[in-house]
């Protein structure tokens, strides 16, 4: 029999949540959390990593390498072309099958501003996604 794929819970933590709502907008940080959820079950499910186990991760921290669209809105004068380094942070649990608990915390944040002017407004977070993602289904830990 085959074992079930890692149930995979994303939250968003209560100071992203502050952050959301007064600076970048809360629909980005909700899609922000379903593209980490994204991520990481698909690369635990090419992998067969974690297998009956449950990931339990919160977005603690993002950053968007371009003005998101609350803040736009928010700044007259402020555009698009504007860009700067990005990237994000997760922590959370992996709960195996038999009880084990492993902490998982894992940031990535783009060092040199040199490659953000490629990014979208939230290229950088999605790069710490696929990092994270990759490394928890190579048990390369977070």
């Amino acid at each position: 029999a085959l074992a079930a794929p890692a149930t995979v819970n994303v939250t968003i933590s209560p100071e992203l949540q502050a952050k959301a709502a007064k600076k970048y907008g809360v629909r980005d940080i909700n899609e922000l959390a379903a593209s980490l959820k994204k991520s990481v079950v698909g690369e635990l499910a090419r992998s067969g990593a974690y297998a009956d186990a449950k990931i339990d991760l919160v977005l603690a921290d993002a950053k968007p390498n371009r003005p998101t669209f609350k803040q736009m809105g928010d700044t007259p004068g402020l555009s698009f072309e504007s860009f700067g380094i990005g990237g994000a942070r997760i922590t959370g649990t992996a709960t195996a099958a038999n009880g084990a608990v492993t902490p998982l915390d894992y940031r990535w944040y783009e060092t040199d501003i040199r490659w953000a002017q490629y990014n979208a407004t939230w290229g950088d977070a999605y790069t710490t996604f696929q990092r994270f993602a990759h490394r928890l289904a190579t048990a390369k830990g977070a």
